[in-house]
């Protein structure tokens, strides 16, 4: 479909052109003014690498390096081709190599991309974390995922159709079309997703994550261990890991002791324990004021990450807090020995069950 010029007296159709033809260079041009809008291409994406090739091969260079704002890593290749070359096979090919990257080497790539653009006195580590949403790094959530936008002024069949197959096997790959348009020697640019259709893209994304997590139960080595839970006088048989922290820090606030003094002795993960709002109030309420402050602070609220349904939430000193649900592994257990031991008279005692 063209794009179309309203003029007084008539409407017609811009006069589609190439980024050779109107002397735009891939590099140069493209990908020095995307970098620095590439929302253009990837919504909620921050660019942390330009011609990233921290291996050994340094002729093969990742164009953009990005990470969006679930923590995935994203791979942004672009061609200024016809077709879009074997741009994906390419895109594969990185994504394997740089899936193993690490919060400290995103750290450490961001800082070097800021000098070379410029600002050699930003905080890189602090600008990834406030875009993130996150007080400390979370190394167990970073990187889970690494996704591929393919940027190109058009695409071929067998380019597509790979695409296409590839991203039902679980990958997440997108193809962008960046169609110039000539308008008395200015460039237009018609920006249009076309893999996977805007229309089907969260339906898409549910479906890759729900296939995801089905091929993950059935292969997953994670610990899902129940524990038998006694806190004081009262017992609760096979809890969950989450659930039995949980309880175990209601039990301790509501025997007296002040949420940020449990919070304390809550191990590696103490910092990022707690949320809190002024005000005794329910989970709306709640929700909508953590999100407020946390955007004050250039920083994201995720209700998915802590117990804060009405019957979860604990009102204390007019306050309300809200207590983390992101627990498991050695971190759990952990903080788990700590408030046992850290409280001795309040009777923690908790046995992995039968």
């Amino acid at each position: 479909m063209p794009i179309y010029e309203l003029a007084p007296d008539r409407i017609q159709p811009l006069t589609k052109t190439t980024f050779t033809a109107m002397q735009l260079h891939e590099r140069r041009d493209l990908q020095r003014l995307l970098r620095e809008n590439i929302a253009v291409i990837a919504a909620d994406t921050l660019v942390i690498a330009e011609e990233y090739g921290e291996w050994d091969d340094s002729r093969r260079r990742i164009d953009l390096l990005g990470i969006d704002r679930d923590a995935n890593l994203v791979v942004i290749e672009l061609k200024r081709t016809e077709d879009g070359g074997h741009m994906e096979l390419q895109a594969i090919r990185y994504a394997a190599m740089v899936s193993t990257m690490t919060f400290d080497q995103a750290v450490s790539s961001f800082d070097r991309y800021l000098r070379q653009i410029g600002r050699e006195d930003a905080d890189a580590r602090g600008e990834l974390l406030a875009f993130l949403g996150w007080d400390e790094p979370d190394h167990d959530q970073f990187a889970q995922e690494v996704k591929i936008v393919l940027a190109s002024a058009e695409f071929s069949l067998e380019l597509t159709t790979a695409v296409l197959w590839l991203n039902q096997r679980d990958l997440d790959i997108r193809c962008v079309r960046l169609q110039p348009y000539n308008l008395s020697g200015r460039v237009l640019i018609d920006v249009q997703q076309i893999i996977p259709p805007p229309e089907a893209a969260e339906y898409q994304v549910r479906v890759r994550e729900k296939v995801r997590k089905e091929r993950e139960a059935r292969t997953s080595g994670a610990d899902h261990t129940k524990y038998d839970l006694r806190l004081g006088q009262q017992e609760f048989p096979r809890e969950s890991k989450r659930w039995a922290i949980l309880r175990t820090f209601r039990y301790l606030v509501e025997s007296g002791i002040a949420p940020e003094e449990v919070a304390k002795h809550c191990g590696p993960r103490a910092n990022r324990a707690l949320r809190a709002v002024e005000g005794e109030v329910g989970h709306d309420d709640f929700v909508r004021l953590a999100t407020e402050s946390r955007a004050e602070l250039g920083k994201r609220f995720d209700p998915i990450r802590w117990f804060c349904g009405d019957d979860e939430l604990l009102r204390v000193g007019g306050r309300t807090y809200a207590f983390s649900s992101q627990w498991g592994g050695d971190d759990w257990l952990e903080a788990m020995t700590n408030l046992r031991d850290a409280f001795p008279d309040r009777g923690i005692v908790f046995t992995p069950a039968g």
